[in-house]
C-alpha cells in the first residue's frame, strides 16, 4: 500500500487531547464514567491492531489473541467498519506517578526535532483527505498543538507501512534510541536542566587556553617565577629599630642586605656593610657599600671611581658614584653600584655547606663539585671582565670568590671594582704589576672553585693534584699559567690564547640565551599595547557625563565600544555562567589593535538590536571617542 493511502490511518497533530493531571484534593483514582467503561474495547486495538500499554496498567478491554482484529481497509475511503471519530480518537496514555520523571523531559532535542518534522509531513498528507476530515481538522483547537516542553502532550505518530501492510509506529518518546548517550553526543542535553527555554545563541563562546599554546601568551613560569621574586625582594620594606639614616646623599628607604646580628665582615682592614637603597631622583635601586671608619685624605682619591664609573662590561657590576659621610655616626665611605636582587656569591653558589635533602628516602649532602662546562664558561666571563679593565688602564685588584656575583644562570659579574683603589690611594704602585696580581687571583679563584674549598690555596701541590683527577688538562694548564710568577709574557691576551675554541662555545651558548630571552619577550610584547587599550576603555565606557551629556558614553561611538566591551569581558556559557577565557581576550585585543578587517555581530543587552562591524571600525570609534576627551 502506498504511503500516501495511509493517511486516512494517521492522526492529525492538531486533534490531539491534552490529558491533565488529577488535581491533588481529587482521588488519585477517580470512577470512570459510564463513556470510558472497561468493557469499551481500546482504540490502539482499532488503530494500531495492538496496545503496548495492554500489560502496563491500561483500563480498557483488550480482546484475546484468537479473536480477529479488525483489518485496516484497503483504500481511503472511510468505510462504517472504522469512522472518523475512531480515527481521531486520542491515544490513552496511563498515569504517571507524581515522583516519576515526565516521558517529555526524557525526550532528547533530536527526538522532538524528528517529532516537529513528522506533524509538518501529517499535515502534508491532509491535503488529499476527504473534506469532511478536513474541517474536523480545522476545528481542533491550536492549544492541542504538540508543545516539547508540555509533559503531558506528545506527538503525532506519523505511521509508516510495514512489509505486510501493518501500521509501525516511527516514534517511541519513552525511550531513547539504542546506543544513545546523551551526556557525550548531545552537548545540549543536560538531564539536571530546569529551565524550559534555551537562552538565545549570540555569543561566540569560546574554550579555555590550550596547554600546548601557554608559550604563545605568556613567559614560562621558571622566568617570571624568578623575576617576580626580585620584583618582591627589590619592594622588602626595610626592618625596624636599626637604627638607619633616613636619607643619605638623595637615596632613602635603606634595607641591609646582611643578617644583622652576625659576625661582621671585614674589608681588607675594615668592616663593611651592604645596603639596598632608593635613589630620590630615577627611583630606582642601588646597592650601597659602606666602609666604616674610613677618613678621606685626598678628594684625588676619587679619581678611579670617576674611571670605573664611565666603563660599562656585561661582566662587571657598574659602578656610579662615591662619596663620604657622617649619617652613621662616625666617617663612612658609600660607593654606589648596580643593584641586581637575589644574586649570589660564587661562595655561596658553590662552595658553601648545603643543607643536606631527602634522595631516594634518605638525606643526604649535595656535592658541591662544579662541572667543568660550568667552569670554563665563569673562565671565559671573568677573563673579559679582566680584559676589559686592563684595556682601560685598570686593574681589578679585588679578585675573590666573595665579591663576584652569579646574577643568573652562570652569569658571573665583578663586584666591589674601584674600592680598593680609594682605600689604597696613599700606596702608590704600578699598574702593570696590579694587572700581574690579577691573574694570579684568578688562578687562585679557579683552584678554589675546583676544589671547593677557599683554603685550597695554601696547598697548591695537592690542589692542584685534585683537579688534575676531576677535570681536563687544557683547565690544568690555565691554572698553571695564572699561578705562574709574572712576566711579559703572561698577559690576559695569551690566556685567550690557551682557551681557544671554547670561546666559541661561549658564544654560541650566549647566543641560544639571546634567542631564548627574545622568545619570551615575545609573548610579552603586546602587554604595553593592550594595556594602553584597556585604558582607554575605562575612560570611554560608563563615563558619568561628558560636556554635560549625561549619556554620552551611551551614544553614538560609545555605543559601539560599549558592545565591543560586552563582547570581549561579558560573555557567557549556554547556561548563563561567565566565560572567563583569556585567549578570547587577547585576540580580540590584538584585531583591535592591528584594525583588521574581520567583522563581527555586536548585541545589545536586550537583545534587541544587532550590530556587524569590523574591527578596523571599531578602533576608528575609539580613537575617536579618546580624541574627544582629551579635547576637552
Amino acid at each position: 500500500m502506498a504511503h500516501g493511502d495511509m493517511s486516512f490511518f494517521s492522526r492529525p497533530s492538531s486533534s490531539a487531547v491534552k490529558i491533565s493531571a488529577p488535581p491533588s484534593d481529587e482521588p488519585a483514582s477517580p470512577k470512570p464514567s459510564k463513556k470510558d467503561s472497561t468493557q469499551r474495547q481500546c482504540r490502539n486495538i482499532l488503530i494500531y491492531g495492538h496496545c503496548k500499554f495492554q500489560d502496563k496498567g491500561c483500563i480498557y478491554y483488550h480482546p484475546s489473541h484468537d479473536v480477529p482484529s479488525p483489518a485496516p481497509p484497503d483504500s481511503p475511503t472511510p468505510g462504517a467498519a472504522l469512522p472518523a471519530q475512531a480515527v481521531n480518537a486520542p491515544v490513552f496514555v496511563p498515569k504517571i506517578n507524581p515522583g516519576s520523571p515526565t516521558p517529555a523531559a526524557a525526550v532528547p532535542t533530536s527526538l522532538q526535532q524528528q517529532a516537529s518534522t513528522s506533524s509538518d509531513s501529517s499535515s502534508e498528507q491532509s491535503s488529499a483527505q476527504p473534506p469532511e476530515q478536513q474541517l474536523e481538522q480545522q476545528a481542533a483547537p491550536e492549544s492541542d498543538q504538540y508543545d516539547p516542553y508540555n509533559p503531558y502532550s506528545y506527538p503525532s505518530h506519523g505511521g509508516e507501512t510495514s512489509d505486510d501492510g501493518g501500521h509501525v509506529s516511527s516514534i517511541n518518546p519513552y525511550e531513547l534510541p539504542p546506543g544513545y548517550d546523551a551526556a557525550t553526543l548531545d552537548p545540549f542535553y543536560t538531564p539536571s536542566m530546569t529551565f524550559h527555554s534555551q537562552p538565545l545563541n549570540y555569543h561566540l563562546y569560546t574554550l579555555p587556553r590550550p596547554d600546548s599554546l601557554s608559550h604563545r601568551y605568556f613567559i614560562s613560569d621558571e622566568v617570571r617565577e624568578e623575576l617576580q621574586m626580585r620584583s618582591e625582594t627589590i619592594r622588602a620594606a626595610p626592618p625596624a629599630g636599626l637604627g638607619l639614616p633616613e636619607e643619605l646623599q638623595g637615596y632613602h628607604s635603606l634595607v641591609p642586605l646582611e643578617p644583622v646580628g652576625v659576625e661582621r665582615r671585614k674589608f681588607g682592614s675594615w668592616y663593611s656593610t651592604l645596603y639596598r637603597a632608593v635613589n630620590s631622583s630615577d627611583g630606582a635601586t642601588y646597592v650601597l657599600r659602606r666602609v666604616e671608619n674610613f677618613r678621606l685624605m685626598h678628594q684625588a682619591a676619587f679619581s678611579g671611581i670617576e674611571t670605573w664609573s664611565r666603563l660599562r662590561h656585561p661582566n662587571i657590576v657598574t659602578i656610579h658614584e662615591a662619596f663620604t659621610t657622617r649619617a652613621f655616626n662616625d666617617s663612612s665611605l658609600v660607593v654606589v653600584y648596580d643593584d641586581h636582587p637575589n644574586a649570589q656569591t660564587l661562595y655561596e653558589a658553590h662552595i658553601k655547606a648545603k643543607p643536606p635533602q631527602f634522595q631516594h628516602g634518605r638525606l643526604q649532602a649535595q656535592p658541591n663539585r662544579i662541572s667543568e662546562r660550568t667552569l670554563w664558561s665563569y673562565i671565559i666571563q671573568i677573563a673579559n671582565a679582566i680584559k676589559a679593565a686592563h684595556d682601560a688602564g685598570l686593574a681589578m685588584r679585588l679578585i675573590d670568590v666573595t665579591k663576584i656575583l652569579v646574577t643568573s644562570k652562570n652569569r658571573v659579574r665583578l663586584g666591589s671594582c674601584g674600592i680598593v683603589d680609594v682605600l689604597m690611594y696613599d700606596v702608590p704602585t704600578e699598574i702593570s704589576f696590579l694587572q700581574q696580581d690579577d691573574l694570579t687571583m684568578f688562578g687562585a679563584l679557579i683552584i678554589q672553585l675546583c676544589n671547593g674549598n677557599v683554603s685550597a690555596t695554601s696547598n697548591i701541590q695537592k690542589a692542584v693534584d685534585v683537579l688534575s683527577r676531576n677535570y681536563s688538562a687544557d683547565l690544568k694548564s690555565v691554572v698553571l699559567f695564572l699561578i705562574s710568577k709574572p712576566g711579559s709574557h703572561k698577559t690576559v691576551g695569551q690566556l685567550f690564547d690557551m682557551i681557544g675554541s671554547r670561546l666559541l662555545t661561549e658564544l654560541d651558548e650566549s647566543q641560544n640565551a639571546v634567542d631564548r630571552l627574545e622568545g619570551e619577550l615575545m609573548t610579552e610584547l603586546e602587554n604595553g599595547r593592550l594595556v594602553r587599550l584597556l585604558c582607554k576603555f575605562g575612560f570611554i565606557n560608563e563615563r558619568p557625563e561628558h560636556n554635560h551629556e549625561t549619556r554620552w558614553s551611551e551614544t553614538g561611538d560609545r555605543y559601539i565600544v560599549k558592545l565591543f566591551r560586552d563582547y570581549v569581558f561579558h560573555q557567557v556559557d549556554e547556561i548563563g555562567r561567565p566565560v572567563v577565557n583569556l585567549t578570547h581576550v587577547f585576540t580580540c585585543l590584538n584585531k583591535l589593535d592591528a584594525g583588521s578587517d574581520e567583522r563581527l555581530m555586536l548585541v545589545s543587552r536586550d537583545e534587541q538590536s544587532c550590530l556587524v562591524v569590523s574591527y578596523r571600525e571599531i578602533k576608528a570609534c575609539v580613537e575617536s571617542a579618546f580624541s574627544e576627551l582629551t579635547r576637552g
